[in-house]
């Protein structure tokens, strides 16, 4: 009976979620699908193959068991598809919303390779969970004894958030320290909410705090506590910091008035989604309205700032990349996403100074795609001759980010980073060169994926429910 359900590919064409008119979206905050209905999803989950080897499951950092919920989903069984999906990622409905799928299960779905289209397996996850919140499904922590162990994490976003969870479900007392005047990190003040709407972050935070999940936030380690303390009060710690430095620009003028980086111009304008008082949007200087917008950077955050830009009210909008719309490493649904709602890419592009202070133009310099680098990909050149003036009234700078030197803040020269700045932490186990102390996410990754980011949290709160065991506290003492 299960199997008549599924495989109807053949028969069924693929249809994602319906988006809604960029003419209305572009002008709001709100989300930019919509829900499937009941019927659309389980039409959809059944045009899974249930391949024998799921290339969606393999390539899926969490290794989700997708075809089971497929499966379950195609059946009507969402209760059960739910609690399948939430057994091996904590934040379902997040990484429905924002998780590349084309570049991983989608992507490697074995319908989507013999000409079928993929199945939608994003936007069915954010379906599942959207509906276990919605009829009550998903129930607080109660874990079914409490130990008395306790485990301090520094970071509140998805690395430390998912490692929470594991551990206070085993019963350890977690204690969460976040710089943030609210936890969720990047999910709360880095992504926007056209992408992930806040209540779908803090109703994920607010299930940690009624488990019994203490957070402690406006708090910066090495300021407000010194991380010996942090140990000193704990019998395990989690460093999940994330990486926040920006890479900065060199070029001629850069320091203007006017260039900003995109994590500040993002958590202003999130800041300003929750109602807060935020003074430099309010002058202007974190602020779109009304300005020639230019946003130098290839990756999702560009992105995020091109389209933020248009919903706050800029006269244009323009993505300067230095290599072309094939090589860009952010997501293409995104672009596509972008100039639907009326943001220009100047690829092969760079820029080479600044005019004015505040910010007038930018001086940029066209390139080309020469020889791979190391990494394999064509490295830009610049094009003799080719520079040209744009005009601008706002620079927005989303170059990257690289992690900050912890052992320097903190005092702790003997935590062991890489020569890129990032903590050393064994492969699966987390563990740093400092006795009980773990390291997740983006500050050993460098930046990367939310969903790396939950599955290196799920593998550290196991194996530091292991070590509180005592299974490997001996030989970390």
């Amino acid at each position: 009976m299960a199997k008549q359900r599924m495989l109807k590919f053949v028969g069924t064409a693929k249809e994602t979620p319906e988006k809604r008119d960029a003419a209305v979206r572009s002008h709001d905050f709100d989300e930019i699908y919509r829900e499937f209905a009941d019927q659309k999803a389980t039409e959809q989950a059944s045009r899974c193959s249930q391949c024998g080897v799921p290339y969606c499951h393999s390539n899926c950092p969490l290794h989700n068991n997708i075809p089971d919920w497929l499966r379950l989903t195609a059946e009507g069984r969402l209760a059960e598809a739910y609690e399948v999906s939430q057994a091996t990622n904590t934040f379902p409905e997040i990484c429905g919303r924002i998780c590349p799928q084309d570049r991983l299960c989608e992507g490697n779905c074995v319908i989507e390779q013999s000409g079928h289209g993929t199945v939608t397996i994003g936007a069915i996850e954010k379906y599942i969970t959207d509906t276990a919140w919605d009829r009550g499904w998903v129930k607080p922590i109660k874990p079914a004894i409490d130990r008395t162990e306790s485990v301090g994490i520094i970071g509140g976003g998805p690395g430390g958030l998912a490692a929470a969870d594991v551990l206070r479900r085993a019963g350890v007392q977690v204690t969460v320290y976040d710089r943030n005047d609210r936890a969720g990190g990047l999910l709360t003040y880095g992504i926007p909410g056209f992408k992930l709407e806040k209540d779908v972050v803090m109703n994920r935070v607010k299930q940690l705090e009624d488990g019994g999940v203490e957070f402690v936030l406006s708090c910066n380690v090495g300021t407000d506590i010194s991380f010996d303390a942090i140990r000193g009060k704990h019998d395990a710690v989690l460093i999940a910091t994330g990486v926040y430095k920006t890479r900065a620009l060199t070029d001629p003028g850069c320091d203007a008035k006017g260039i900003v980086r995109a994590i500040d111009y993002l958590t202003a304008s999130n800041r300003k989604s929750f109602g807060d008082e935020v003074a430099e949007f309010e002058d202007g200087t974190l602020n779109a309205e009304g300005k020639r917008v230019l946003v130098i950077g290839g990756g999702d955050t560009a992105m995020d700032c091109v389209r933020t830009a248009i919903r706050q009210g800029a006269t244009s909008v323009k993505c300067l990349y230095r290599r072309d719309r094939a090589n860009m490493p952010g997501s293409q649904r995104e672009v596509t996403n972008a100039e639907e709602e009326g943001a220009e890419f100047v690829w092969l592009s760079a820029p080479k100074g600044f005019s004015g202070n505040p910010v007038s133009s930018v001086t940029v310099q066209k390139m080309r795609l020469g020889a791979p680098d190391a990494s394999g990909r064509q490295s830009p050149e610049p094009i003799e001759g080719g520079i040209y003036e744009e005009e601008a009234d706002l620079v927005i700078t989303a170059l990257g980010f690289e992690p900050e030197n912890l052992p320097e803040q903190w005092g702790t020269e003997e935590l062991e980073t890489t020569r890129w700045g990032t903590i050393k932490a064994g492969f699966g186990t987390h563990a740093t060169s400092l006795p009980g102390v773990y390291a997740v996410g983006d500050i050993v990754r460098g930046a990367s994926l939310v969903v790396w980011a939950i599955r290196d949290g799920r593998e550290a709160g196991e194996q530091i429910i292991r070590f509180l065991d005592g299974a490997e506290r001996v030989a970390a003492e």
